[in-house]
C-alpha cells in the first residue's frame, strides 16, 4: 500500500509540473535547442528527413533533449515546440508535451531528440486539439531518412504523423504509437504574454517574435514547398 501511495505521489507531482508555466528565459532555451536540432539532423541530406515529405510537411513539432530517465510510470514528459505552415510561411511556434505510452523504453537511456511531421491536412488539424493520442486519434508511422530513400514514397498512404528520433548521431524513424501530444497552454501564454489559441498561432494571424525568429527561419530554410 505504501509502494501504492507513494507512486501516486509521484504521478501527481508529474502531472503538476507539466501543467505550471515555465519562465520565459527557459522557454526560450527550448526554441534554441529546436532550432539547432532541426539544424543538425538536415545539414545531412543523406541522413535526414526526404525532400518530398520536407517539401509537403504541414507541421514541424520538434522536442529536443528528451531523456528515459524523465519517465515515471509512464506519466513524465518531454517537451517542444510546433510550427506549422500557412499561406505566409511557417507560423510562430506553440509550446507541446509529449509523453506517456512505451516509447521510453525504446528511446534508451540517453538524451535524445524527437521529430514530428505532419504530412497532411489531418495531420494539421490534430495539432490544433488540446490533447491527442499518436497511433488513436492520429495514424502515424515512423518516418523514412534519407535524400533519395525508396520508403517516402509510401507515406501518403497510410500516416498523418511521421516520428522520428535522434540519439548520438543517429537519425531514424521511431515508433511513438500510444503516446499524447498535449498543448502547453500555460507554457504559451507565458511566452506570448497573452491568451493566444493554439489555432490563432499555427494558423499565421499572430506575429512571429522576435525570440522565435530563427526558429522560424530554420524550419522554413529545409521544408520549403514544392512550388519555391
Amino acid at each position: 500500500m505504501k509502494k501504492v501511495f507513494t507512486s501516486l505521489c509521484l504521478l501527481g507531482a508529474v502531472t503538476l509540473s507539466a501543467n505550471a508555466a515555465t519562465d520565459r528565459a527557459t522557454l526560450d532555451s527550448r526554441i534554441q535547442a529546436a532550432t539547432s536540432t532541426i539544424k543538425q539532423i538536415m545539414d545531412v541530406p543523406d541522413n535526414a528527413i526526404p525532400d518530398k515529405i520536407a517539401q509537403q510537411a504541414t507541421c514541424i513539432g520538434v522536442i529536443p533533449g528528451l531523456k528515459k530517465g524523465a519517465f515515471i510510470f509512464g506519466a513524465e514528459y518531454g517537451r517542444g515546440v510546433v510550427t506549422c505552415r500557412t499561406g505566409q510561411g511557417w507560423s510562430a511556434p506553440v509550446f507541446i508535451t509529449l509523453g506517456g505510452g512505451s516509447f521510453g523504453l525504446q528511446l534508451g537511456g540517453q538524451s535524445t531528440d524527437v521529430v514530428l511531421v505532419a504530412v497532411n491536412d489531418k495531420g494539421f488539424q490534430d495539432l490544433l486539439k488540446s490533447k491527442f493520442k499518436i497511433g488513436g486519434d492520429a495514424a502515424a508511422s515512423a518516418g523514412p531518412v534519407g535524400r533519395n530513400s525508396q520508403a517516402a514514397t509510401d507515406w501518403k498512404l497510410n500516416a498523418e504523423l511521421l516520428t522520428y528520433s535522434r540519439s548520438k548521431g543517429l537519425f531514424a524513424g521511431i515508433d511513438l504509437n500510444g503516446a499524447s501530444v498535449t498543448q502547453s497552454m500555460d507554457d504559451t501564454k507565458s511566452f506570448y504574454g497573452e491568451g493566444h489559441t493554439f489555432e490563432d498561432i499555427l494558423k499565421g494571424n499572430v506575429p512571429v517574435p522576435d525570440d522565435a525568429k530563427p526558429f522560424v527561419r530554420t524550419v522554413a530554410k529545409y521544408f520549403h514547398s514544392v512550388q519555391q
